[in-house]
């Protein structure tokens, strides 16, 4: 279907090495958009690009740090100069920290917040910046069932996607005028290699499982069609959204 073909579109995933972001580079692809993978590992990055061209993807890689924030812009206008137009960003990249808030060391909370909400900033601000002088443009952050909810042992974290799904608001309200849809996806309990000790653990996924209605853990594909289709025509008029993917959880007690 038209509404949802990307054809002629390219789309820029940061942390798109592994785990959620690659599985939505490869989604974007298979909807018909030419990717570009971000990562700071060049090597592993390099082998994610390897591995989707090996399924017929078009694919860039783009290594920056996305908490750099004069890397990121000199990586970004760089990339525009040389390659051409970025028509969709998915901010993903991110960071989990586990430990109760009276001890939550403060360096690892500077960390969590650069990597979760100022890389987000950073990139999308970057991108938007071309976005807005051609009248149209598509972000998407991944922000977290932890934009609704909290749960012991992550508040920096939960504050960070609280920031995420506000952001995307923002994003929205001052860049709509300018033909950009700004939305995020709210990704609940998925099997990443960021949840893979939660994953392991029996007595966590138990209760998970009794927690959330659909009875078990995401996986990662099924975050590819909430991507397209804020990435495609066919969301033409929706901006400022945070979009649960969540099995339910956050409509259950």
């Amino acid at each position: 279907m038209q509404l949802f073909d990307l054809s002629g579109r390219r789309a820029l995933v940061t942390g798109s090495s592994m785990g959620i972001g690659y599985a939505l580079a490869r989604g974007l692809a298979q909807a018909g958009a030419s990717i570009v993978l971000n990562a700071r590992n060049a090597e592993r990055l390099a082998e994610a690009a390897e591995a989707l061209r090996a399924e017929g993807a078009t694919v860039e890689e783009l290594v920056f740090d996305a908490t750099d924030a004069e890397g990121v812009r000199a990586a970004i206008d760089g990339f525009e100069a040389e390659k051409g137009a970025i028509d969709i960003l998915v901010n993903n990249a991110g960071m989990q920290h586990r430990t109760p808030l009276e001890d939550f060391p403060v360096e690892a909370f500077d960390r969590l917040m650069r990597t979760n909400v100022n890389s987000a900033f950073y990139v999308g601000q970057a991108v938007a910046r071309h976005m807005i002088k051609r009248g149209a443009g598509r972000i998407i952050n991944i922000a977290s069932v932890q934009t609704a909810l909290a749960r012991p042992g992550i508040a920096p974290y939960v504050a960070s996607k609280g920031a995420i799904g506000n952001l995307t608001k923002g994003m929205a309200t001052d860049w709509a005028k300018h033909g950009l849809n700004c939305n995020a996806i709210a990704p609940g309990y998925f099997d990443t290699p960021l949840n893979a000790a939660l994953v392991a653990d029996a007595e966590f996924s138990a209760w998970l499982e009794k927690r959330t209605p659909a009875g078990r853990w995401g996986k990662v594909e099924e975050l590819v069609g909430a991507c397209v289709f804020l990435s495609a025509p066919a969301s033409s008029f929706v901006n400022g959204h945070t979009l649960f993917v969540d099995g339910g959880i956050t409509a259950s007690l």
